[in-house]
C-alpha cells in the first residue's frame, strides 16, 4: 500500500513580500472603504468623493460623439479616427492639445502640448513622477504632513524615503521647507523633491499664500529640487480668491504639475495628466520634455491610457471651450454650500465660546472638500468603526495623513458628496459620538 504523500503548505509568507504590500500603514482607504460597505446606511464624511447630482449617462456618449466630430472638423482622417479609438494609442495620449489649452485658459500656464502627459488618474502621474526623478538611494522626497495618502504610498511602493514638513495654519511654510532641506543634506542626503497641495489641500483644505508660493519656486531654484504641485481642488475657488498655481509662476521648469479630471468632470474616467516642461537632455545632445521622457515609465506601468475615457474627456474639454473654471462654477456653489453647511452645523453643536466644555474644534478652509475636527480622545479606525456602527456616522481619523505621527486626537470630515441636509444631520450624528467618546 503507497503511503500518502505528505501536504506542503504552498502559501507565501507576508515577510516574503514587499514590505509596501504588507504595510497596515498602506491599507487604511481600504478598511475605511469596507466600513462604508458594512454600514451602508451610516452617512459617511470619510470619502472625498465628487457630487455626483451632475452625472448623465446620455451625456456620457454625447461627450465622446463632440470629441470625434472635432476631430473631423479638424481634418483627421476617418480610418486614423478608428483606429485612435480601437487600437493602442500613443503611450502619452492623444488629448494633449485639449489639455493644453485648458491648462492655458483655466490657470495661465503656457506649455507646449509633448510637455503633457495623460495618465490613469493622480496616482500613475505621481507613480511616473517618482520614478523618473529618484535615481539614487540617497535621494529623498519631502512632503508636506500631513498628506493625501497617495502620495506616500507612491513612494513606499518605490522604496523611495519620505520626509515630513509639518504644515502650519496657512499650508507648506517655506522655512520649514528650507530646515527640512538642511537636515537632509546634512545626512549626506539629497533632497529630489517636494510634493504639496497648494490649494485648498488633502486633508486640511489649507491654502498657501502666493508670497510663499513664490518663496518655495526660489528655494526650489537655490537648493536644486523638483515640486510636485497637486491641484485637485483649485478649480474651485471662489470668483475674487483664485491665486496662481505655483506651475503658472514658474519660469525654469521646477515644477511638476499633477492634474486629475475626476472632480472636474467624472472619477470613472480615471483620468488624470502630468505636466513636465523642463528640458531633458541626451547624450547626442538632444533635447525633449521631461514628460516626453518618463514616457518610458509610463510605458512601463501602464502602456497608454484608455481611448475611450480620453474621448469622453476630450469632448468635455471642447464642448466647455477648454474652460473647466467657467464650466464648473455652479459645482464651486455646490461644495461652498456644503463647506458652510458643514461649518454651521458644527458651530451649533459645539459653540466655540463653550470649548473649555466640549474640547471640541475645527479649521475653517475657504474651499476644497476637507476641514480637520480635534476632539477630546484618540480618534483611531476602531474609534471610526464605533461611529459608523452605533451612530451611523463615518469620517477618516487624521492620523493615517500624517507621515510622522500626530493627528492622534483629530478626524477629517469630507464633505463634498453629502447635500447640506444630509451634512446637518450627519454632524448631529457625530456630536452625540462624540459626546458618547468623551464621557467613556
Amino acid at each position: 500500500m503507497l503511503a500518502t504523500p505528505v501536504q506542503q503548505d504552498t502559501a507565501l509568507r507576508q515577510d516574503e513580500l514587499h514590505a509596501g504590500v504588507v504595510d497596515p500603514d498602506m491599507d487604511s482607504m481600504r478598511l475605511l472603504s469596507e466600513t462604508a460597505m458594512k454600514y451602508p446606511d451610516a452617512l459617511s464624511f470619510s470619502s472625498g468623493a465628487p457630487h455626483d447630482g451632475t452625472h448623465d449617462l446620455a451625456k456620457l456618449s454625447r461627450y465622446v460623439h463632440r470629441y470625434l466630430a472635432h476631430l473631423r472638423e479638424r481634418g483627421v482622417p476617418e480610418q486614423r479616427i478608428t483606429r485612435l479609438m480601437f487600437q493602442y494609442g500613443p503611450v502619452n495620449g492623444f488629448i494633449q492639445d485639449e489639455v493644453a489649452l485648458m491648462l492655458d485658459r483655466d490657470e495661465d500656464i503656457v506649455v507646449p502640448s509633448d510637455a503633457i502627459m495623460i495618465t490613469h488618474g493622480f496616482q500613475e502621474a505621481a507613480l511616473i513622477a517618482l520614478r523618473g526623478l529618484f535615481h539614487s538611494p540617497d535621494d529623498v522626497l519631502l512632503s508636506v504632513s500631513p498628506a493625501y495618502v497617495g502620495i506616500r504610498g507612491a513612494a513606499r511602493m518605490l522604496d523611495i524615503p519620505v520626509r515630513a514638513v509639518t504644515e502650519g495654519p496657512n499650508g507648506l511654510e517655506p522655512e520649514a521647507v528650507a530646515a527640512a532641506v538642511r537636515a537632509v543634506r546634512a545626512e549626506g542626503r539629497r533632497p529630489a523633491a517636494l510634493y504639496l497641495v497648494p490649494d485648498f489641500s488633502n486633508p486640511s483644505g489649507t491654502v498657501v499664500p502666493v508670497d510663499a508660493r513664490r518663496r518655495l519656486l526660489e528655494l526650489a531654484a537655490e537648493e536644486g529640487f523638483t515640486i510636485l504641485e497637486d491641484n485637485p481642488y483649485g478649480l474651485f475657488a471662489k470668483d475674487g480668491e483664485r491665486l496662481p498655481t505655483l506651475k503658472s509662476l514658474d519660469t525654469r521648469g521646477d515644477v511638476v504639475y499633477l492634474g486629475s479630471f475626476a472632480k472636474s468632470a467624472f472619477p470613472g474616467a480615471r483620468l488624470g495628466y502630468l505636466v513636465a516642461d523642463r528640458e531633458v537632455v541626451g547624450e547626442d545632445g538632444t533635447r525633449r520634455t521631461l514628460a516626453a521622457e518618463l514616457s518610458t515609465a509610463k510605458a512601463m506601468f501602464s502602456v497608454g491610457s484608455s481611448s475611450l475615457s480620453q474621448a469622453a474627456i476630450g469632448g468635455v474639454l471642447v464642448e466647455a471651450d477648454h474652460d473647466l473654471r467657467s464650466a464648473t462654477r455652479e459645482l464651486t456653489a455646490v461644495y461652498q454650500e456644503r463647506l458652510a453647511a458643514t461649518l454651521d452645523a458644527l458651530a451649533e453643536h459645539f459653540p466655540p465660546e463653550r470649548y473649555a466644555e466640549h474640547g471640541v474644534r475645527w479649521n475653517r478652509p475657504r474651499g476644497g472638500f476637507f476641514l480637520v475636527v480635534e476632539v477630546p480622545f484618540e480618534a483611531d479606525l476602531a474609534a471610526m468603526g464605533r461611529s459608523a456602527r452605533d451612530f451611523a456616522v463615518s469620517w477618516a481619523p487624521m492620523r493615517m495623513f500624517h507621515l510622522e505621527g500626530g493627528g492622534e486626537r483629530a478626524l477629517r470630515l469630507g464633505f463634498s458628496n453629502l447635500p447640506p441636509a444630509a451634512v446637518r444631520e450627519g454632524i448631529a450624528r457625530l456630536a452625540r459620538f462624540i459626546e458618547s467618546e468623551a464621557r467613556s
